[in-house]
């Protein structure tokens, strides 16, 4: 039995020995790597890849403590497929500038939402601007609501857009936004902002399956012992600064006019047991994007990229062809 499936996904059932062994060697032999001034100058890791006769490039805009190291089966997959790509670690994640003061590396900090947005765009500047056109953005969760904020200011940059369960809005576990808030302003005021709220653990070794953001135990189990053995791979939990940036962010977002901005076909996927975001300010969100298409994944938690092979094989096939031809994809769907 081939090892991938027709477009290039891990197929077998020994999914770290094919990942080990063919999709990270094969990718690390054609990478760029690239250390980018971003915001202030702080130096963001960024990592670009040349497909063969392109049909155009994806820039990857990870989540929340993720990397762009985690989606290399999805970048060994568009290469395949004929897409360049560029990847980077946002600041605060994987190899990129992390801010002084904080207690533990695996903290994820940031001093303003919209600095992620800023790397972004010099991201773009620096690194896709060389690369072939069409230029189009796979975002997840954080990432998402990074590229949703450029694509409200810069609404004819991409070509197309899709994002995958978006942080539109964070799921605090069931507590009300406003005292959120109100306990990360405390930790502010008593200058903890660069530390995790009493009520977060820091990263403390291998992760619960059962918990996770993952319905494949392989693909969980692979990444779960990449992060184990690099410490820079272990952000975990978010700084009171942080949770209090991502509170704020849904009403930019979500701001009178703001979504009506965006031109570009935007594909969006919610995933059907998702606990890191909600899916409400998701539809509310995509609902006012005039050229979209809204997916509900059944049988997905947050990270849909890393469901079985029932659900990812056809999602992901789903978002190759829109990145083939947006405009058309999104005619097709007719807004569902």
């Amino acid at each position: 039995m081939n090892i991938f499936n027709d477009d290039y996904l891990v197929r077998s059932e020994d999914y770290a020995k094919i990942m080990d062994s063919d999709v990270v060697p094969w990718l690390k032999a054609r990478e760029h790597v690239l250390s980018v001034p971003g915001l202030y100058g702080n130096p963001l890791y960024c990592v670009s890849y040349d497909a063969e006769e392109p049909r155009g490039t994806v820039v990857i805009v990870h989540g929340f403590t993720e990397n762009a190291f985690k989606f290399s089966e999805l970048i060994f997959s568009l290469l395949h497929e004929h897409f360049s790509v560029v990847a980077y670690d946002q600041r605060g994640h994987g190899r990129s500038w992390r801010d002084r003061g904080i207690p533990d590396p695996s903290m994820t900090h940031v001093g303003r939402f919209s600095d992620y947005v800023s790397d972004l765009k010099i991201i773009c500047a620096q690194v896709l601007s060389a690369m072939p056109k069409p230029w189009m953005v796979f975002a997840h969760s954080m990432g998402g609501a990074v590229t949703v904020s450029f694509l409200e200011q810069d609404q004819d940059f991409f070509s197309g857009a899709v994002l995958c369960a978006p942080m539109i809005a964070p799921n605090l576990k069931g507590l009300p936004s406003a005292a959120a808030a109100g306990v990360c302003r405390a930790e502010i005021l008593a200058r903890q902002a660069k530390r995790s709220p009493f009520f977060m653990k820091p990263y403390a070794g291998h992760e619960d399956f059962d918990t996770s953001c993952a319905t494949d135990p392989r693909r969980f189990a692979w990444y779960d012992n990449v992060k184990f053995a690099h410490r820079e791979f272990q952000n975990s939990v978010p700084t009171s600064r942080w949770i209090l940036e991502s509170i704020h962010v849904t009403k930019q977002l979500l701001a009178d006019g703001a979504p009506e901005k965006i031109s570009c076909p935007v594909l969006l996927f919610t995933a059907d047991q998702d606990s890191s975001v909600l899916p409400g300010p998701q539809k509310q969100f995509i609902d006012r994007v005039s050229r979209h298409q809204h997916v509900f994944v059944p049988g997905s938690r947050h990270e849909i990229y890393r469901s079985e092979n029932a659900v990812l094989f056809p999602w992901w096939h789903r978002i190759l062809a829109f990145l083939r031809d947006p405009v058309s994809a999104v005619k097709a769907g007719d807004g569902q």
